[in-house]
């Protein structure tokens, strides 16, 4: 989707930034059909960017975005949609996103967004809600929202909504970008995936423990993403994120990631990003107008 020209009068950037799964353990199902999960979350520094026009009329309007996403099912137009609905605000808002995270890599670039999205209107809008009113309504458009809100590096438990914040070492990882969309649904509904986990704790993972239960699925399911684990794990051991297709490894600095950055395959892209314990969203001080130049 061709991101448009900025308006002089919208409200931004606000970021929107990926997250890592460190680990993740499906420990069991619920009655409910859904699973229960162990893991680990970490922010980069790597963000889509969402700038915001307030309307004086309730439209709720999206500009630039995922590519395939009908502006309906777009995660920032429903948590638009969802506060208004909640709280009776009778105005809306032109959402401009410039897209920089995959669509199905596991990064979360749709949560993020929607987090983001709710953060920035509760504030524009002035609803004043409580931050922990915003998770709830997160978990309502999907289960990693919550750890967007939030905004601190955390471990995961339930279906990933119930958090512990944990303080990590903020490595540098380079993230390779197989040229797939993974369904989360589909990976969750393979019958061969594991779902009993024994349950550890945080020391455990602290300690070295943890791995991701979907890889196998993924691997067996997505060849591309099987080799993009192989090749990266020549260099530093390698890891998907959430249901993938995205992989990742942790490097000492900037330059040791950069450096395996320049042999990467041409098949593939990638990022170089930090580690963060705490959300840039948190930290971001956007009430200027936007500078983007389109």
């Amino acid at each position: 989707m061709t991101f448009p020209d900025i308006p002089a009068v919208a409200l931004g950037p606000w970021p929107a930034p990926a997250k890592l799964n460190l680990c993740l353990h499906v420990t069991g199902r619920r009655a409910d059909g859904y699973h229960t999960l162990q893991t680990v979350f970490q922010f980069l520094d790597h963000a889509d960017q969402l700038y915001f026009v307030i309307r004086q009329d309730p439209v709720v309007r999206r500009f630039g975005g995922p590519e395939g996403v009908p502006e309906a099912a777009d995660l920032c137009v429903r948590a638009a949609r969802l506060l208004q609905e909640v709280t009776g605000i009778r105005q809306g808002v032109d959402i401009y996103n410039d897209k920089r995270l995959p669509a199905g890599g596991g990064l979360g670039g749709g949560s993020s967004d929607a987090a983001t999205t709710l953060h920035a209107l509760n504030r524009l809008w002035g609803l004043n809600l409580e931050r922990d009113t915003l998770a709830g309504l997160g978990l309502q458009l999907g289960a990693d929202v919550p750890v967007f809100i939030h905004g601190q590096a955390a471990w995961g438990e339930g279906v990933g909504e119930i958090l512990t914040p944990v303080t990590l070492p903020q490595a540098w990882y380079l993230v390779v970008i197989p040229a797939i969309s993974v369904s989360t649904a589909d990976i969750f509904s393979d019958a061969e995936l594991t779902r009993d986990t024994p349950r550890m704790t945080i020391r455990d993972f602290l300690s070295g423990g943890g791995q991701n239960d979907c890889e196998a699925v993924v691997r067996r399911r997505y060849p591309e993403v099987s080799a993009a684990l192989d090749w990266l794990s020549g260099f530093s051991p390698a890891r998907m994120t959430g249901t993938g297709g995205c992989v990742f490894a942790a490097f000492g600095s900037e330059a040791e990631a950069r450096s395996v950055e320049r042999v990467l395959p041409p098949a593939w892209s990638c990022l170089v990003a930090r580690g963060l314990n705490r959300s840039p969203l948190l930290t971001a001080a956007p009430d200027r107008q936007a500078s983007h130049e389109g």
